[in-house]
């Protein structure tokens, strides 16, 4: 069997087939790689979703822990139980740390960031430029960057910046 040589409009209209094949397989190659692409960026917001999601419905868990602790009763403040709990949140806190859950700080005297405190008190007595918090009514967390509850404070003023950055170290 003898192979007859294309003649030339033949090789021209293979070259051309070949191209637009090849054209087709990158297209299709691209595609692909943007799906595979979008589906990953789907998963991993998927994935903080349900995390934040978790966190969101722990927290009022948390508080109600930590307000208990706060009002122990003198009397009974070195009772083992009493310690168990104060250990159990120690290990909350761990734990909450390994998840990259983290408290916004919100301490009298933190410069007021509307981004991560919400002012539900404002004492429109005092003056000056500079607003600060005065107490942290609820406490705010963070998970990785996010905030995903922002701190409930009282918010005060200072007359000098200076003033709110020594009230912060």
């Amino acid at each position: 069997m003898t192979k007859k040589k294309p003649t030339a409009p033949q090789t021209e209209s293979l070259q051309l087939q070949l191209a637009e094949l090849t054209a087709d397989l990158q297209r299709t190659r691209a595609d692909f790689e943007n799906y595979r692409r979008r589906m990953d960026d789907e998963k991993q917001l998927a994935a903080a979703t349900g995390a934040t999601k978790t966190v969101l419905k722990l927290l009022p868990v948390i508080d109600t822990i930590e307000r208990a602790i706060l009002h122990v009763p003198s009397d009974i403040a070195e009772h083992q139980w009493v310690q168990g709990v104060v250990g159990l949140i120690k290990q909350l806190d761990k734990t909450l740390d390994d998840m990259d859950l983290h408290r916004i700080e919100a301490s009298p005297g933190t410069t007021f960031d509307p981004s991560l405190h919400q002012a539900v008190q404002f004492d429109e007595a005092s003056t000056g430029d500079h607003e600060v918090i005065a107490e942290q009514l609820q406490t705010g967390y963070r998970l990785a960057t996010q905030t995903i509850r922002p701190s409930m404070v009282r918010v005060t003023r200072t007359d000098t910046h200076s003033d709110a950055l020594k009230a912060e170290h």
